[in-house]
């Protein structure tokens, strides 16, 4: 683990990768700023190109204008979206109602700790800052400078542990619970764009993975021992 004097300091997100629908998303490195759109083609979704273990994540966010029943737009960390054992730690905007957010961590696929925040705004009348901090023994959900949630670790329950990627997604979500979550999509102000600039992640403690997380060093360190091993089988299966 990094040094804990650093373990929080950050720096501007320097590359993104985009999961689905390119042209939904742009990113703009030198002003540090990303719009996701959602439209007649869906969402999108961008993500960091690195796992991190703990840290502190922040971005400041405009949420998309208009009617925006049914959409759910968000940040929040994964070790890998789409793994049902996935760790998470989740701000997200419910397009229902904007003077809101909820919040929500998972560990090892499993979440029901939502819990809902009244913003005292509208998130989508200007940008407002929104920062994970998450230690070993505890997470912080931060709005402007103001910690509206803090979980700690338990000594019987799991606790998020896995290295994660910073997501960033707009999609519709009004299949979920009969529309009760997000609102029923109206889409009668499309296109909705969500604005991120200033994103920040940690500095000092990124973790280089692969998909099913075996670290990328380990996999470089082991091809070569397993070309030995095929060549070694292909010689026996020859003079066998």
């Amino acid at each position: 683990m990094a040094d804990p004097a650093l373990l929080h300091q950050t720096q501007p997100i320097k590359e993104i990768a985009i999961d689905y629908t390119p042209e939904a998303c742009t990113h703009c490195p030198l002003s540090n700023s990303i719009a996701l759109t959602f439209d007649h083609r869906g969402g999108a979704r961008w993500r960091s190109t690195t796992r991190f273990l703990y840290g502190t994540f922040s971005s400041l966010i405009q949420c998309p204008k208009g009617n925006t029943s049914g959409l759910n737009f968000n940040i929040y960390l994964s070790s890998l979206e789409g793994d049902k054992s996935q760790d998470e730690i989740d701000f997200e905007f419910l397009g229902k109602d904007k003077t809101i957010v909820q919040t929500n961590y998972y560990t090892t696929g499993t979440g029901n700790r939502e819990q809902i925040h009244d913003l005292g705004f509208d998130c989508s009348d200007g940008f407002h800052e929104y920062k994970i901090k998450w230690n070993p023994d505890s997470i912080e959900w931060v709005i402007d400078g103001k910690v509206v949630r803090r979980a700690e670790r338990k000594e019987v329950e799991a606790f998020p542990e896995k290295p994660m990627f910073l997501y960033a997604s707009v999609w519709d979500a009004s299949y979920i619970y009969e529309a009760r979550w997000a609102g029923h999509y109206i889409g009668c102000d499309a296109p909705y764009v969500c604005l991120y600039k200033d994103t920040q992640v940690p500095v000092a403690t990124a973790v280089e993975c692969s998909s099913n997380s075996v670290p990328v060093p380990l996999i470089r360190c082991l091809l070569p021992l397993l070309w030995i091993v095929l060549l070694i089988h292909d010689l026996v299966s020859c003079f066998g």
